[in-house]
């Protein structure tokens, strides 16, 4: 990702220079956008205050909008007496007539706050945005709450098939090259490894720039999980979180969505709950004409629209066939993100021998093959055709390292549970794999000297095992984590560098097509700006290395 120093955007200046150009194009202050961006990451670097931004752009964001309700503490109070009013003029606001939604708003001479709760969810509840000692934001102070979405992502174990890109586009009815979720492949001159890969969904920042330059506050944070959503009915399409945004996930409808609310809504049994959320906000599918969008992590999915076995699911994840994404609240040791990023080698293992659907040994293969054999460990290897001695031996590293095997919520636990499984089944059969002889057989324990106690198994011994089976990522980071915001999406692989520079990855975007609600089956696309659109839009085709 090329940047130099005259750019204050992370992506660089070419990158910089075509949003600026962006919003040259529409009836917004370029400046105004250009220059509240830059300073709203400052404000997630802890350079300026929330308040002080507030401040310093009240006056032009009035100016050119009609109102400014980005959050501080009088325009949280304004709001609990204001809030329904305007929201509910740009709700029944079609956008085809002669007025746009910047009119609607002049001529209403609204002030402060008179939009709603937009950056905090409810009123019940809701806090502003406070700033922290030192002068940037507190993300606690930003939302409280037990729960924040977010993912870790293998970048190693991705095989770059483009499956997470086709559900995210089925889910959502996603126009032709509104790629949510975006899988790219570069060459990196400073990387030792052909394994470069980045998969892109919106970061969910605790710390978001893009919700702080929203006058409206259409982009704001839902309370009670942490993500980051865009409210349709609100947004007026200035396009400022997209010059804001360090990551370039922001889409703009350009034209009307190829398919209609209609017939999203009859595609689930005439309910709309694809599109709104429990608080009945449009935060969730595609967007209306003339509106941002950018992936959402399924909020619809989160409150239980979708049944309550896809509540901590994703799209994307569902999708993944060599289990890349794991998606999880990434406020709970326990969750699947966070026991990945504890032992990710013990992740890559148990998704590996553990899932009983596709790649695990079969129990019922094993207890077949055994029936006739021996207690001891080699008849019982000898005898089975699922069942070798690393297998054995990596399923059983997995259980030594991992505290509380086989208990929990996490989905991961349903691949501890087969192994359990198998673990029973041995231990029926007569094979001790607690014993002395079988640990120290699978160098999962040392011999004891003579005269000495067996000390069981031992964890160092376990972990090297899990290590060797299917390799160490090569490093974990976040993305620009040094901007500041708080991403709560955590990679493992290599990081892009300067030198990064985008090339063909092993499936081609235009092979390969995806199916919406109105039956239609359109092929994904790279890059929207260049295939798509006439006059494009920055951010289509995902992160410009």
């Amino acid at each position: 990702m090329s940047t130099d120093d005259e750019s204050f955007h992370p992506l660089g200046q070419e990158w910089e220079d075509e949003l600026e150009t962006m919003l040259d194009d529409t009836e917004y202050d370029s400046d105004l956008g250009m220059e509240m961006a830059k300073d709203a990451m400052r404000v997630t670097k802890g350079e300026l205050s929330e308040a002080d931004f507030h401040e310093k752009y009240h006056e032009d964001v009035m100016d050119e909008f009609g109102v400014d309700d980005r959050p501080t503490e009088e325009a949280y109070e304004e709001a609990k007496k204001n809030a329904g009013g305007f929201a509910e003029m740009l709700k029944s606001f079609d956008g085809d007539g002669d007025e746009s939604r910047r009119d609607v708003m002049k001529k209403m001479g609204v002030g402060a706050a008179a939009v709603g709760l937009g950056a905090w969810g409810t009123a019940e509840g809701g806090q502003p945005n406070v700033a922290d000692e030192s002068g940037g934001h507190s993300s606690e102070a930003h939302r409280e709450g037990d729960t924040q979405w977010g993912m870790a992502i293998d970048l190693e174990r991705c095989d770059g098939c483009l499956s997470c890109v086709v559900a995210c586009g089925e889910e959502n009815n996603l126009d032709q090259g509104v790629n949510w979720m975006y899988v790219l492949d570069y060459e990196d001159a400073g990387a030792d490894t052909s394994r470069n890969r980045l998969v892109r969904p919106c970061q969910h920042c605790t710390d978001a720039p893009c919700e702080k330059v929203c006058p409206t506050t259409a982009r704001h944070t839902r309370d009670k999980d942490g993500l980051v959503l865009t409210d349709y009915d609100v947004c007026i399409g200035c396009r400022y979180c997209q010059v804001a945004c360090p990551y370039g996930v922001n889409y703009f409808q350009w034209d009307e969505p190829d398919v209609s609310t209609e017939e999203i809504a009859e595609a689930n049994d005439g309910e709309g709950d694809m599109m709104v959320d429990d608080r009945g906000r449009w935060v969730d599918s595609r967007s209306p004409r003339g509106t941002m969008s950018k992936c959402t992590m399924c909020p619809s999915r989160q409150d239980g629209f979708s049944g309550e076995e896809k509540v901590g699911t994703s799209a994307c994840e569902d999708a993944c066939p060599p289990d890349a994404i794991q998606f999880g609240n990434m406020r709970d040791e326990n969750s699947d993100p966070q026991r990945y990023i504890e032992n990710p080698s013990r992740g890559r293992a148990l998704r590996d021998l553990g899932d009983k659907e596709t790649t695990a040994p079969s129990l019922n293969a094993i207890e077949e093959d055994i029936a006739d054999a021996d207690a001891d460990l080699a008849s019982v290897l000898e005898a089975s055709e699922d069942l070798d001695e690393e297998t054995l031996r990596t399923m059983k590293a997995i259980e030594i390292v991992t505290e509380d095997f086989g208990e929990g919520d996490a989905d991961s636990v349903d691949y501890e549970v087969h192994i359990s499984d198998i673990f029973d089944l041995l231990e029926e059969h007569g094979l001790d794999l607690d014993s002395q002889e079988v640990l120290v057989e699978l160098d999962l324990a040392d011999e004891p000297d003579e005269g000495e106690e067996f000390d069981g198994a031992d964890e160092g011994d376990a972990q090297d095992a899990i290590d060797d089976y299917d390799g160490r990522p090569s490093s974990s980071f976040k993305l620009l984590e040094d901007v500041g915001t708080n991403p709560n999406v955590v990679y493992f692989g290599n990081e892009p560098g300067p030198n990064a520079e985008q090339v063909e990855g092993p499936s081609a975007y235009a092979d390969i097509s995806y199916e919406r609600a109105d039956g239609s089956e359109p092929n994904l696309v790279d890059n929207r700006k260049e295939e798509v659109l006439d006059e494009g839009t920055v951010g289509d085709a995902g992160v410009s290395l």
